[in-house]
Protein backbone atom coordinates (compact mmCIF):
# COMPACT_ATOMS: atom_id res chain seq x y z
CA UNK A 1 0.00 0.00 0.00
CA UNK A 2 1.34 3.95 -0.48
CA UNK A 3 0.75 6.39 2.24
CA UNK A 4 -2.10 7.96 -0.15
CA UNK A 5 -4.43 5.42 0.50
CA UNK A 6 -6.51 7.16 3.27
CA UNK A 7 -9.98 7.02 4.57
CA UNK A 8 -12.45 9.37 2.14
CA UNK A 9 -11.60 7.69 -1.19
CA UNK A 10 -14.97 7.85 -3.43
CA UNK A 11 -15.36 4.92 -6.03
CA UNK A 12 -18.18 4.93 -8.87
CA UNK A 13 -19.43 2.01 -11.12
CA UNK A 14 -22.07 2.10 -13.84
CA UNK A 15 -24.14 -0.22 -15.98
CA UNK A 16 -26.75 -0.04 -18.29
CA UNK A 17 -29.23 -2.99 -16.93
CA UNK A 18 -29.03 -5.81 -19.97
CA UNK A 19 -30.65 -9.47 -19.68
CA UNK A 20 -27.75 -10.78 -18.74
CA UNK A 21 -27.74 -8.56 -15.40
CA UNK A 22 -31.48 -9.78 -14.52
CA UNK A 23 -32.39 -12.19 -11.35
CA UNK A 24 -33.64 -14.57 -13.86
CA UNK A 25 -30.00 -15.18 -15.78
CA UNK A 26 -28.17 -14.67 -12.53
CA UNK A 27 -30.84 -17.74 -11.09
CA UNK A 28 -31.39 -15.75 -7.85
CA UNK A 29 -35.20 -14.96 -9.03
CA UNK A 30 -37.61 -15.42 -10.86
CA UNK A 31 -38.05 -11.65 -12.67
CA UNK A 32 -36.47 -10.05 -15.19
CA UNK A 33 -35.23 -7.36 -12.98
CA UNK A 34 -31.46 -6.31 -12.15
CA UNK A 35 -30.32 -9.19 -9.75
CA UNK A 36 -29.31 -8.59 -5.90
CA UNK A 37 -25.64 -10.66 -7.11
CA UNK A 38 -25.19 -8.39 -10.05
CA UNK A 39 -25.76 -4.84 -7.70
CA UNK A 40 -23.41 -6.57 -5.49
CA UNK A 41 -20.83 -7.01 -7.87
CA UNK A 42 -20.81 -3.76 -9.25
CA UNK A 43 -20.66 -2.46 -5.71
CA UNK A 44 -17.52 -4.43 -5.57
CA UNK A 45 -16.26 -2.57 -8.95
CA UNK A 46 -16.81 1.03 -7.33
CA UNK A 47 -15.19 0.00 -4.03
CA UNK A 48 -12.09 -1.46 -6.01
CA UNK A 49 -11.67 0.91 -8.71
CA UNK A 50 -11.57 3.70 -5.58
CA UNK A 51 -8.46 2.45 -3.84
CA UNK A 52 -7.21 0.63 -7.06
CA UNK A 53 -5.04 3.76 -8.31
CA UNK A 54 -3.25 4.03 -4.85
CA UNK A 55 -1.91 0.67 -4.04
CA UNK A 56 1.80 -0.34 -4.73
CA UNK A 57 2.73 -2.37 -7.61
CA UNK A 58 1.71 -6.08 -7.96
CA UNK A 59 -1.17 -5.72 -5.39
CA UNK A 60 -4.85 -5.25 -5.56
CA UNK A 61 -7.82 -5.89 -3.57
CA UNK A 62 -9.96 -9.02 -3.25
CA UNK A 63 -13.31 -8.85 -1.40
CA UNK A 64 -13.89 -10.33 1.75
CA UNK A 65 -17.20 -9.42 3.27
CA UNK A 66 -20.39 -7.34 2.09
CA UNK A 67 -23.54 -7.17 3.79
CA UNK A 68 -26.14 -5.24 1.72
CA UNK A 69 -29.88 -4.65 1.19
CA UNK A 70 -31.19 -4.18 -2.02
CA UNK A 71 -34.48 -2.46 -1.87
CA UNK A 72 -35.37 -1.55 -5.08
CA UNK A 73 -36.25 -3.47 -8.24
CA UNK A 74 -34.39 -1.80 -11.75
CA UNK A 75 -36.18 -2.97 -15.36
CA UNK A 76 -33.92 -4.13 -18.45
CA UNK A 77 -32.41 -0.84 -19.74
CA UNK A 78 -32.28 1.79 -17.09
CA UNK A 79 -28.91 2.36 -15.69
CA UNK A 80 -27.31 1.59 -12.30
CA UNK A 81 -24.47 3.22 -10.32
CA UNK A 82 -22.87 2.47 -7.60
CA UNK A 83 -20.70 4.63 -5.16
CA UNK A 84 -18.27 4.03 -2.37
CA UNK A 85 -16.42 5.28 -0.20
CA UNK A 86 -13.46 4.16 1.92
CA UNK A 87 -14.46 4.61 5.36
CA UNK A 88 -11.63 2.92 7.72
CA UNK A 89 -8.33 1.41 6.92
CA UNK A 90 -7.45 -1.66 8.97
CA UNK A 91 -3.90 -2.96 8.00
CA UNK A 92 -4.80 -4.54 4.74
CA UNK A 93 -8.05 -4.59 5.56
CA UNK A 94 -10.73 -1.65 3.81
CA UNK A 95 -13.91 -0.77 4.59
CA UNK A 96 -16.42 0.90 2.34
CA UNK A 97 -19.94 2.80 2.09
CA UNK A 98 -21.53 1.92 -0.90
CA UNK A 99 -24.50 2.36 -1.88
CA UNK A 100 -26.22 1.81 -5.75
CA UNK A 101 -28.60 3.95 -7.65
CA UNK A 102 -31.17 3.44 -10.51
CA UNK A 103 -32.46 6.63 -12.36
CA UNK A 104 -35.46 6.65 -9.61
CA UNK A 105 -34.46 5.31 -6.59
CA UNK A 106 -31.57 4.37 -4.29
CA UNK A 107 -32.02 0.38 -4.95
CA UNK A 108 -29.53 -0.34 -2.41
CA UNK A 109 -26.91 0.22 0.65
CA UNK A 110 -24.51 -1.66 2.86
CA UNK A 111 -20.90 -2.42 3.75
CA UNK A 112 -18.00 -4.13 2.22
CA UNK A 113 -14.77 -4.88 3.03
CA UNK A 114 -11.71 -5.88 0.77
CA UNK A 115 -8.57 -6.84 1.56
CA UNK A 116 -5.19 -5.70 0.08
CA UNK A 117 -3.33 -8.63 -1.16
CA UNK A 118 0.35 -9.25 -3.48
CA UNK A 119 -1.48 -10.64 -6.90
CA UNK A 120 2.04 -12.94 -7.17
CA UNK A 121 1.56 -14.71 -4.10
CA UNK A 122 -2.14 -14.97 -4.10
CA UNK A 123 -1.89 -16.79 -7.30
CA UNK A 124 0.68 -19.30 -6.44
CA UNK A 125 -1.81 -20.29 -3.56
CA UNK A 126 -4.56 -20.79 -6.00
CA UNK A 127 -2.16 -22.73 -8.23
CA UNK A 128 -0.90 -24.27 -5.53
CA UNK A 129 -4.79 -24.76 -4.00
CA UNK A 130 -6.23 -26.24 -7.79
CA UNK A 131 -3.11 -28.92 -8.15
CA UNK A 132 -4.48 -30.65 -5.07
CA UNK A 133 -7.82 -31.70 -6.78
Amino acid sequence: MTASLQTGLLGEARLTVAEKDTAVSHGSGGVPVFATPAMVALMENAALSSVAPYLSEGSTTVGIKISTTHSAATPVGMEVTARSELIEIDGKRLVFRVEAFDKVDKIGEGIHERFVINTEKFMKKITEKGSRQ
